[in-house]
């Protein structure tokens, strides 16, 4: 597997172990993302910071994460982005959309 999920108090945190976040490896994230909300979590934090690349197929699996955690009035926060992923959701115009924080600390205080 190429992300690992733990499971803290009020949060999960998924981590990206993967350079990439690409179409391979955006159909589990998403299987995933479905399963930690459909069994009640509602707050996910997301670390990026081993990821190097994001194409559009793993930006689709963080916009349904943070809108399955929306729906569940929940939060759904990014962290950790390298310059290559934050510039593309940047440049995309994400940045708007999505939460991101420096630190897994900064992203946790999102949550409250």
């Amino acid at each position: 597997m190429n992300f690992s999920v733990l499971k803290y108090g009020s949060y999960t945190c998924i981590t990206v172990s993967n350079e990439k976040l690409d179409a391979m490896m955006a159909p589990d994230i998403k299987a995933e993302l479905a399963g930690i909300i459909g069994n009640g979590e509602r707050n996910i934090l997301v670390d990026l910071t081993g990821c190097s690349y994001c194409d559009s197929s793993g930006l689709s699996a963080l916009l349904l994460g943070n809108r399955l955690c929306k729906n569940a009035n929940g939060s759904f926060v990014l962290f950790g982005l390298t310059p290559p992923v934050k510039g593309m959701i940047d440049l995309i115009g994400f940045e708007s959309v999505l939460k991101v924080a420096e630190s897994r600390e900064a992203a946790r205080q999102l949550l409250l």
